[in-house]
């Protein structure tokens, strides 16, 4: 790991700080840019406020640059829990390659979030919040701002200040927006660069149902596996299922929320039954039991897989259902939602109405015996 200290211009002076501390130093003022809109985008993004949903973000770099190393992935990694965490979407898995990223993500219902802003002690609530991410001399500016709006009877503006930060909350568009900016200003910095990180906009595509998001889950958690970088995904450090594995307890509760597991049976139920999936879900091809030849091909040995079923136990009957979708990665990537049959005809239809489409696309059936379906993007959805 690099390192090399930099002078904190502007964070204080005199002091030094790692490229890793750089990453985690909060916002030391008010930055208008952060919640600015900048104009319609292209393509649509299909919400729901009135209930949570769940949606795979990718994103990858300019032309496709291998640009990430073992400092640049744990200071994405730091910045995405940081940031998930004060916008109020949490993260179910992920994995951090060298040149994009994958995010499974769930974002709560919107007013029920936000109903701890509520109230008398609403505002202090919110002040408390937003000092995880910003400085302490941030915090005072904005609370003066709001002492004087209302000591001058205009609360109409302090209740248009306050709403500039609520507005923000679980918001996946938001949360891309914002981490991904926020790394391209600490990688330009550490590299001395300058210009755009990232090819363009993010690709999301939405996940409903348990079954679809335990293939999602892995789809992502495999990408070393496919990659070549590792035989087994439990050794690839940037990833949710890396994580949990080293102990981390917020990647254990995303992995657990994605399967519909309590946290407390992550020893005895999920982390057996999720990692048997991998393994059943990673072997690509006839590799002959050849790990290496395997890898090549990006997939898991089969001989592996037999030593995982031997060391997990015989879990078939409960993972059969679930191994699914090994070639279709295009309904994972290129898609607008996947899931459940009537989930993906609601979205089709709002994404028909928000692009002013005549007709509404025909969900396609996917070959997985489950009843799930997809709409693609280059579908028209």
């Amino acid at each position: 790991m690099n390192a090399e200290v930099i002078v904190g211009k502007g964070f204080g002076v005199g002091l030094t700080w790692s490229p890793l501390e750089l990453a985690e130093v909060k916002t030391p003022r008010r930055i208008g840019s952060i919640w600015r809109a900048k104009g319609a985008t292209s393509r649509r993004r299909i919400k729901f406020d009135d209930r949570a949903v769940c949606s795979h973000l990718m994103s990858r770099t300019v032309n496709g640059e291998f640009l990430f190393g073992p400092t640049e992935k744990e200071a994405f990694r730091r910045m995405m829990w940081r940031m998930a965490a004060f916008l109020g979407v949490e993260v179910l898995t992920y994995v951090v390659m060298d040149n994009h990223f994958h995010i499974l993500v769930k974002v709560p219902e919107r007013a029920k979030w936000l109903a701890r802003f509520e109230g008398e002690e609403g505002e202090r609530r919110l002040m408390q919040h937003l000092a995880t991410l910003y400085s302490k001399k941030f915090i005072v500016q904005l609370e003066c701002e709001l002492r004087e709006f209302r000591e001058q009877g205009n609360e109409h503006a302090a209740g248009e200040l306050i709403e500039k930060f609520m507005k923000r909350f679980c918001d996946v568009s938001v949360f891309m927006k914002e981490l991904k900016e926020r790394f391209s200003r600490w990688f330009n910095k550490q590299q001395g660069r300058r210009g755009t990180l990232w090819m363009d906009r993010f690709k999301s595509v939405l996940v409903d149902g348990e079954e679809a998001l335990a293939t999602m889950a892995a789809y992502i958690d495999l990408n070393p596996v496919r990659a070549g970088i590792v035989e087994d995904p439990l050794e690839y450090e940037w990833s949710g299922y890396g994580e949990a594995c080293s102990g981390s307890r917020r990647a254990k509760r995303g992995i657990c929320k994605a399967l519909n597991h309590s946290q407390d049976l992550w020893e005895k139920k999920t982390l057996p039954r999720y990692r048997l999936f991998l393994f059943d879900e990673g072997v690509e091809g006839d590799d002959g039991g050849n790990p290496k030849k395997a890898q090549r091909r990006g997939g898991i040995a089969r001989s592996a897989r037999l030593q995982v079923r031997a060391e997990r136990g015989n879990l078939d009957g409960d993972l059969r259902r679930r191994v699914v979708l090994r070639k279709r990665v295009p309904a994972f990537t290129n898609g607008v939602v996947y899931g459940r049959g009537k989930f993906v005809r609601e979205v089709a239809e709002r994404y028909r109405e928000a692009m002013g489409q005549e007709r509404v696309r025909k969900p396609k059936e996917l070959e997985d015996g489950r009843g799930r379906f997809v709409v693609r993007e280059e579908e028209g959805c």
